[in-house]
């Protein structure tokens, strides 16, 4: 029952976005905020992704036969948190309200933080129950380090998350030369160890907060 108030939780407030930007593009015969919904369906990708890892680890799968599922929702990852960065529109465009549009947006990314945590919530507690508490946390932090990456490359870089797939050669390059020479991309290391940092301070306030009620998702 607990699994089903929070997934239906999330759906309701997904719904009341879409809603909310359809009143904008009505109200005010604006369209240029239609970029939200697509970002929120990407955003729900990572925890469609977890719960498919949970529900086959918890029917006796085990984690090497989900590790596809898990590189997919690990690289999909950023996309949930990213919504954050879509605050540097606003005022950007003049076809809205700007106390409206900043609720739109508040709304939204907070909705993309809380799909991005249940989903690493998800993982790590499969990764604990079959490692251990320790690298359930290592792996929810490793997690959200590398999300702080991947939301400064999406924002700044422009990548997508498909670019691994369709530009491999492109991404592993680009990579490859930070790593060699991180303090040549000293803009972004620090821009990525911010967000991170941020990241992790959230997840660890909403998992105080909010880990015994997430604790329902466990039951199917």
């Amino acid at each position: 029952m607990e699994r089903l108030f929070v997934l239906t939780g999330l759906a309701l407030a997904s719904a009341l976005c879409l809603l909310l930007e359809l009143v904008r593009e009505v109200h005010y015969a604006a369209v240029d905020y239609r970029f939200l919904v697509w970002n929120l369906v990407l955003a729900w990708i990572p925890l469609t992704l977890a719960l498919l890892v949970y529900d086959r680890y918890q029917d006796g799968t085990g984690l090497a036969r989900t590790a596809p599922a898990l590189a997919l929702w690990l690289l999909f990852l950023p996309n949930a948190p990213y919504i954050v960065t879509d605050v540097k529109w606003l005022g950007e465009y003049h076809g809205g309200s700007p106390v409206y549009d900043a609720f739109l947006i508040a709304l939204a990314a907070l909705l993309g933080l809380a799909l991005g945590f249940v989903s690493i919530y998800l993982v790590q507690t499969v990764v604990a129950a079959r490692y251990g508490r320790p690298m359930g946390w290592a792996l929810a932090w490793a997690a959200l380090v590398l999300s702080g990456l991947g939301v400064y490359l999406g924002r700044f870089q422009r990548w997508n998350s498909w670019d691994v797939f369709t530009e491999p050669t492109r991404v592993v390059g680009q990579l490859a030369s930070a790593a060699l020479d991180p303090l040549a991309h000293g803009r972004p290391l620090a821009w990525s160890i911010a967000f991170a940092v941020a990241s992790c301070t959230g997840y660890a306030l909403f998992y105080a907060v909010l880990g015994t009620q997430l604790r329902g998702l466990e039951e199917r």
